[in-house]
């Protein structure tokens, strides 16, 4: 499947992402580049339709680089979670957390996310993603680590040893 042709409202929006490096974005944030709600909405929807966007969460989207020619494109899955949950109130543990902290060297198959917010399975970047309910307590877990200038939070070493040696 190849980049199906785009309108000139939706080459402004993607030239726009493109030239500010910016792939993830709200509605809010690219308001201005729209005469009213309506066409903002309509245009978002033909990108979704066509490919060019993902859909995060109610507001927040992730534009899918023109450089990515037949459309498909992958970003960290961290750096996504991060971005769906605003970077509040989460942390990424299970075989995730393992790995990051090079604690196996198994490839996670799906991604098990702690949050005081919400919970269910959805899939991202055609990556799992489990949301599982946890308390405020628990958050304490957690530890802020970067990839490419972007920060998340990940179960902290000790706390991932604790978890695997429960697999054992």
């Amino acid at each position: 499947m190849g980049i199906k042709g785009l309108s000139n409202q939706e080459i402004k929006l993607a030239s726009e992402l493109e030239f500010k490096g910016n792939y993830y974005f709200t509605r809010k944030g690219i308001a201005m580049l729209f005469e009213n709600g309506r066409q903002m909405t309509n245009t978002l929807y033909s990108l979704k339709k066509k490919g060019r966007i993902i859909k995060l969460n109610r507001s927040k989207y992730y534009f899918i680089p023109i450089k990515a020619r037949t459309g498909k494109w992958v970003d960290e899955i961290a750096v996504a979670v991060d971005e769906i949950l605003n970077g509040t109130n989460y942390f990424i543990g299970g075989w995730f957390a393992a790995k990051h902290w090079r604690l196996t060297d198994q490839i996670p198959m799906q991604v098990e996310v702690y949050t005081t917010r919400r919970q269910g399975k959805t899939k991202i970047f055609n990556t799992r993603v489990i949301f599982r309910r946890t308390s405020q307590k628990n958050l304490s877990k957690a530890v802020r680590q970067m990839h490419n200038a972007h920060q998340f939070f990940v179960l902290n070493k000790k706390e991932a040893q604790k978890w695997m040696k429960l697999r054992e």
